[in-house]
């Protein structure tokens, strides 16, 4: 019987019935190792969809109850030793991401072709010699990685029209001997990097790839030297090209009466390959035009990271708590402060049913003191300053809300609430309040009530930091901090798109400055925020590869 006194991450993802699951690192590594593997009690948490297993040098095998995890969307079990993976992944029917790399496999379980959701797979740097057949059966891959292997060639049907959604193919660093001319069938490839390979030939039909942008031929060997030479130093179009300026040459070398089925066929294609390039360029434009970019910083990647502990008092209050940092978000330009406090409203109302389901916060980077604590407090102790009065408790500023709201009623006047009063009633029999606190003990926020004024973003502000809490769950925190992050990017892109003068909503009554004459970047980058309880225990970590899962046509995801 598994001691689940070693594994507590196991034990309170079961008992709070979490959708995550993250477990890396030496100390995780030192128990898989004296027990030989994972415990079986992770494959009974089949609420997860999420799970990572990872940097264990002692993990071999993964157990065949892993299909019993049948919500999983996201599976990464990277940098680990694994030697197989059993083929029952296949019956992970709602798998989108699935991540092996780093690892000891020398094959790949047949089952990952029935995975027809799976939209990116990466099982680089392993030992694996050639791919399963059948993976044209996994229509919605648009990432597919396998570079650092020994792999000498594709499946026969991997050059299908039916993988049309497939976008980037890295395949440098392997053996591959052999591209066929079919490649040009992957009508959405844009990106193919077949670096460190033993190419000689690079097929004409590549050029056929209407939407191709990226190419990496490097280290290859090719017969054509000027082409190697190319590939070396030339930009994908100049390549693209050349190659098909070769498919004419060809075309030329095989004329003849005898040859004249073939030719008319050649003709037919490229008229058929130009009117294609035409659509294509003409899609990318529109893409180009309407695209969101938003680029996820990894909590790995800097030094500053904020982190936000739990309280485990929270968990009978309002226990469920996402967060992150957005940078790039102007709020400087004409009313571009005001449309993000709009929109944060309509949030509220709509999709937070008026703050019952979640309550959203914004906070300025720059004014936090981390790390932050989401705690509970008594009303008579929860000391906050509200936005736009001056600090006082929870229990007074309930009160001062609640004697406003009934002169105003009497008034008749309920169009000037400040609005505040919709949303006493959802602390009502509570004996204590939640709150997020920074490192030096001041509140910041009072869900889902008010945050501090000491906090407040302004047109100046260059750093958002974003909480969404909810009593619900914690996918009600991520699928709103989601379309909170998408909302920002379109309101960005609009931003950047129509140029107005920075303060002209008057904030602060200060001086109008000239719009910038140079065209604004609408890119956001999103931060991540590990959220952990007392004893350092990750809890959540957003965003997460499984959040932005929703399919948002013109919004591009950089992880």
């Amino acid at each position: 019987m598994d001691d689940l006194k070693k594994w507590a991450e196991i034990e309170k993802a079961a008992a709070e019935k979490r959708r995550e699951l993250v477990l890396q690192g030496p100390a995780v590594d030192k128990r898989v190792s004296s027990v030989g593997g994972l415990p079986s009690a992770i494959y009974t948490l089949t609420l997860l969809n999420y799970l990572e297993v990872s940097q264990c040098p002692s993990l071999t095998e993964i157990h065949e109850d892993i299909q019993h995890l049948t919500n999983l969307q996201s599976l990464i079990l990277c940098r680990n030793k694994l030697a197989s993976i059993p083929n029952v992944i296949g019956n992970l029917k709602s798998l989108k991401v699935l991540d092996l790399s780093v690892n000891n496999l020398r094959v790949l379980p047949e089952g990952i072709t029935q995975l027809k959701e799976l939209n990116t797979l990466n099982v680089s740097c392993n030992n694996l010699e050639l791919l399963p057949e059948g993976l044209s059966q996994c229509t919605k891959l648009s990432t597919i990685n396998i570079s650092k292997n020994r792999i000498t060639g594709f499946p026969a049907d991997f050059y299908s029209e039916r993988l049309d959604l497939l976008s980037s193919l890295v395949a440098s660093d392997n053996s591959l001997e052999e591209l066929s001319g079919d490649i040009h069938l992957l009508s959405a490839l844009k990106v193919l990097d077949l670096s460190n390979n033993k190419l000689s030939e690079i097929p004409s039909d590549l050029s056929d790839c209407p939407k191709l942008k990226e190419i990496n031929f490097k280290g290859n060997k090719l017969n054509d030297k000027r082409l190697e030479k190319m590939v070396n130093g030339c930009q994908t179009k100049s390549i693209l090209d050349y190659l098909r300026g070769k498919g004419k040459g060809r075309q030329g070398e095989d004329g003849g009466d005898a040859d004249g089925g073939r030719n008319a066929d050649k003709k037919k294609r490229q008229q058929q390959r130009k009117k294609k390039e035409k659509v294509a360029d003409e899609q990318d434009e529109v893409e180009e035009l309407n695209k969101m970019v938003v680029r996820v910083l990894h909590v790995s990647d800097t030094s500053t990271a904020l982190t936000v502990q739990l309280s485990a008092e929270v968990k009978d209050v309002r226990p469920y708590l996402v967060c992150c940092v957005v940078r790039g978000m102007n709020l400087k330009s004409g009313n571009a402060l005001k449309r993000f406090l709009v929109a944060q409203t309509k949030l509220h109302d709509d999709m937070c049913g008026k703050r019952t389901i979640a309550t959203i916060a914004t906070h300025d980077v720059q004014l936090l003191k981390g790390p932050l604590m989401y705690d509970v407090k008594p009303p008579t102790q929860l000391k906050i300053v509200p936005l736009g009065r001056k600090e006082m408790t929870a229990i007074e500023l309930i009160r001062h809300l609640q004697l406003e709201a009934d002169e105003l009623r009497k008034q008749k006047k309920r169009q000037n609430v400040t609005g505040l009063h919709k949303y006493l009633q959802l602390l009502q029999g509570k004996a204590l309040y939640p709150c997020l606190v920074d490192a030096e003990g001041h509140v910041i926020s009072f869900p889902p009530i008010t945050n501090s004024e000491k906090t407040k973003i302004r047109k100046t502000t260059k750093e958002l930091f974003l909480e969404v809490t909810s009593a619900t769950s914690l996918q009600t925190c991520k699928d709103v901090m989601d379309a909170l992050i998408v909302k920002m990017a379109e309101l960005n892109k609009f931003t950047a798109e129509h140029r107005e003068e920075a303060g002209s909503d008057g904030e602060e009554g200060g001086q109008p400055e000239p719009a910038a004459s140079s065209e604004t970047s609408s890119e956001l980058i999103v931060q991540q925020v590990r959220t952990v309880d007392q004893d350092g225990n990750l809890k959540v970590v957003y965003p997460s590869k499984t959040d932005f899962s929703k399919d948002i046509g013109n919004l591009t995801v950089i992880w």
